[in-house]
């Protein structure tokens, strides 16, 4: 193994070419990253949110108007599909769960089981969100949903903002929500 040399490290930095090179390499992975998502999102409604009513694991209903405005209609809110059986899914609960402690979160368990076998999963798991069954995948289908987890964040207009196939981290979220609750 050659050794430590802070002058070569330097030399290079200063080389317009190796800055070219990441530039180029740069734009390439963002190019790519782009694809990939739009390739992800292809299908998936825009616009007004589609309705969604159901009953949570802990008894309560939600209803998502015909044109997806939640009942406060006051708040941005993130609408996720996720399933038991998604490794992904469960790598994702605590962002979920740190999320849904300060904004609104419809958790939607896609074709998991009835009402007491999610919510045997969820008090395993910790996972303080109860959430709304779909266990024919009906809400699901409604929703054009065709992998979990996939994310939808509403404006409180009840638009569609933001759509996230795939892992999402509690930042990522935050600021989605924070952008369609305040950005026009």
């Amino acid at each position: 193994m050659r050794p430590f040399r802070p002058a070569q490290i330097l030399a290079a930095l200063r080389d317009p070419r190796r800055w070219r090179r990441w530039a180029i390499e740069a734009l390439l992975l963002a190019a790519i990253v782009g694809a990939v998502t739009a390739w992800q999102n292809r299908g998936l409604p825009e616009g007004a949110a589609p309705p969604l009513a159901g009953f949570r694991t802990d008894g309560t209903a939600v209803k998502l108007g015909a044109d997806g405005a939640a009942a406060s209609g006051q708040a941005a809110q993130l609408v996720v599909f996720w399933a038991t059986w998604c490794p992904v899914c469960r790598a994702e609960e605590g962002n979920i769960g740190d999320v849904a402690q300060d904004w609104l979160v419809v958790s939607v368990a896609l074709q998991s089981g009835d009402a007491a076998t999610v919510a045997k999963y969820l008090k395993e798991r910790k996972v303080a969100v109860p959430a709304v069954i779909d266990d024919e995948g009906a809400i699901a289908a409604a929703w054009r949903v065709r992998g979990t987890p996939t994310h939808f964040i509403l404006d409180p207009a009840g638009n569609i903002r933001f759509r996230v196939v795939g892992y999402a981290t509690e930042w990522g979220l935050r600021l989605r929500l924070w952008w369609a609750q305040n950005v026009a």
